[in-house]
């Protein structure tokens, strides 16, 4: 994403991920897989909280309460689902992940998300950036030392776990800002009829 100064001083913006996140002890595990690639290959990208990223905006803070409000309604409609983690991929050359191997619900999701871009963009510049091949990341931006070594070893490397999607997060920090996303908002999948949210969303 382009650096960029906000063009309105005074109002604030927002870098966003909207990501599922696996239960505590696969959390856990994947966190020690990510430790370990930092430490043995000096990638401190690695060490981020694991997720799955359904997509990554920038916008005004003032959006924020329309957006929930309609990811809430999306969530609504959603049916939990099983997600399949198995082995390891590659984005050459900078990026190592752990694949999904049930990506069709995953990216049906993304494709009813595509309906609130418009709550997701900030100007021509800066879109919202849906992720189209779903994957869970151990780290990016590697060098090609990194990327080259790191593949080498954990091409031949299994993993295997699931879990179930049952909410999304939405995640934000301060555009232009390095630290930590906080948690701005959790909507669960209720697997309700599409009357029942169309009649909620006039209550």
């Amino acid at each position: 994403m382009q650096p960029f100064t906000s063009p309105m001083p005074g109002y604030k913006i927002n870098e966003y991920l909207l990501v599922l996140a696996p239960h505590e002890d696969l959390c856990i595990r994947i966190l020690n897989i990510k430790e370990e690639f930092a430490k043995n290959y000096k990638a401190p990208f690695a060490r981020a909280r694991p997720h799955l990223t359904l997509v990554n905006f920038v916008n005004w803070s003032l959006m924020e309460e329309r957006l929930m409000q309609r990811l809430h309604s999306i969530a609504m409609g959603v049916t939990p689902f099983k997600i399949e983690l198995k082995d390891y991929g590659s984005f050459p050359s900078h990026t190592i992940f752990i694949n999904v191997a049930t990506k069709l619900p995953v990216q049906g999701l993304v494709a009813e998300l595509r309906t609130a871009q418009r709550l997701m963009k900030l100007n021509s510049e800066h879109k919202p950036h849906f992720i189209d091949e779903p994957h869970l990341t151990i780290s990016r931006k590697l060098k090609p030392w990194q990327y080259e070594q790191g593949w080498l070893e954990y091409s031949h490397r299994q993993f295997t776990s699931r879990f179930i999607a049952d909410s999304m997060l939405l995640l934000k920090r301060p555009a232009g800002e390095k630290g930590k996303y906080q948690i701005a908002g959790r909507f669960d999948f209720q697997n309700l009829p599409v009357t029942t949210i169309q009649g909620s969303l006039f209550c």
